[in-house]
This record gives C-alpha cells, sequence and structure tokens, in this order.
C-alpha cells in the first residue's frame, strides 16, 4: 500500500462531497506527471485529501483507491474544460482513479502547519511554487501526517 495527495478546490469537489457520494471517478487531472502518478496507484492505496485554493489550504481527510486505470471520460466531451481534441476514446490520453471516502479529520493540517512538521523533500506540497494535483506521500511521512490529523 502506497500514500497519495490528492489536491481539490473544495468549490469544485470537496471531502463532505466525497463523503456524500462514497465514491468518486477523480476526473479533469491534465498535468503528464500527475496522470503518471494516477496510472501508478494500486488498490487500497490511501490519498490524503487536499483542499487547495482556499483559507487555509490544507488536508482535510482519507480516501483509498477502489478502481484503477480508468479513463477519463472528460477528456471526449467538447463542452466540458478538460476536453482535450488531441485524445480520442480510441486512443485516450488521460486516465485516472476511483476513490472511496474513508473519513474527515477532526483536525484539518493547514499547509503552515504542514510547511511547519515537513520539509520540502519529505512532503511535495510544501515545496515552494509545487502546483501538482496529485503526488506521492513516502509510507513515514503519511504515517506520521495520519497521526497528526487523527490526534
Amino acid at each position: 500500500m502506497a500514500y497519495w495527495l490528492m489536491k481539490s478546490e473544495p468549490t469544485v469537489y470537496s471531502i463532505t462531497d466525497l463523503q456524500r457520494d462514497g465514491i468518486t471517478l477523480w476526473d479533469g487531472v491534465r498535468n503528464y506527471q500527475a496522470r503518471n502518478f494516477l496510472t501508478s496507484m494500486a488498490l487500497e492505496d490511501l490519498a490524503f485529501f487536499y483542499h487547495s485554493n482556499t483559507q487555509p489550504p490544507g488536508i482535510v481527510g482519507l480516501m483509498k483507491v477502489v478502481d484503477t486505470n480508468q479513463v477519463d471520460p472528460s477528456q471526449f466531451e467538447a463542452a466540458n474544460p478538460y476536453y482535450d481534441p488531441k485524445s480520442s476514446p480510441a486512443q485516450p490520453r488521460w486516465y485516472t482513479v476511483r476513490v472511496g471516502y474513508l473519513e474527515t479529520f477532526p483536525h484539518p493540517l493547514s499547509l503552515d502547519q504542514l510547511k511547519q512538521t515537513f520539509n520540502p523533500e519529505e512532503l511535495w506540497v510544501v515545496r515552494r511554487g509545487n502546483r501538482l494535483s496529485v503526488m506521492p506521500v513516502l509510507p513515514e511521512v503519511g504515517d506520521r501526517l495520519l497521526s497528526l490529523a487523527r490526534g
């Protein structure tokens, strides 16, 4: 089992939305490195749900990967902001995963708190200028994050 961190703006899709839905397709990722991380995920991997572009940004919950290597259908929908005209159903360019809700943390971990606790080599989300929406988390860092969030 691996750990990941996945970002979403709460006005687009929040931890509350995931709790309501139970399972969702993590669509709309349009960065090749983030896509490659998505295709590296395995069933039962855990992902920290990070609310971005909000005050304060931070880790608010936990989800698990319940389905892997899913074709992202938004790439084919011309009216969708994530439409990719270079992609086709015969040769899709964007793959993703389905995630399932596990928990909302009683004490969200703000970006400021993460910066005080972890260095940029340990946790990529604290790197200056990091804009990736999906990133790996080292196992020992994942364990520490869980302890902090549940503590």
